[in-house]
């Protein structure tokens, strides 16, 4: 048996109880805020990706500012692909029909 919390929810109601609600339909404005954010840190990534190549082509051929471009190259393309999965999460719990989770408003110091 597994663990689980909270009380079981049963799969079907019966005869004469009233079916569940369909979930909500997800927010278009959103999804395509986020797939645009996605598609645009992929197209980033391969391009950074493709630069580094670059760049360890030629610091293997005797540049060596090269290098230093390959780290830097590699540092944004593996923050692109960061960036993607934050955003592929959100689309995910999007479609789920997941709620956002609130913002708490304030910072820095708390109200004396």
């Amino acid at each position: 048996m597994g663990k689980h919390s909270g009380e079981p929810i049963e799969e079907d109601p019966g005869p004469g109880t009233p079916p569940l609600a369909p979930p909500a339909a997800p927010d278009r404005k959103l999804l395509g805020s986020l797939a645009a954010g996605i598609t645009a840190a992929v197209v980033a990534w391969g391009f950074l990706v493709a630069q580094a190549i670059r760049f360890g082509s030629k610091g293997r051929d005797g540049e060596t500012e090269a290098w230093f471009f390959l780290f830097l190259a590699t540092l944004g393309a593996t923050a692109c692909m960061f960036v993607m999965l934050i955003l592929g999460t959100k689309a995910l719990a999007a479609l789920r029909g997941e709620a956002q989770p609130r913002r708490v408003s304030g910072g820095g110091r708390r109200a004396r």
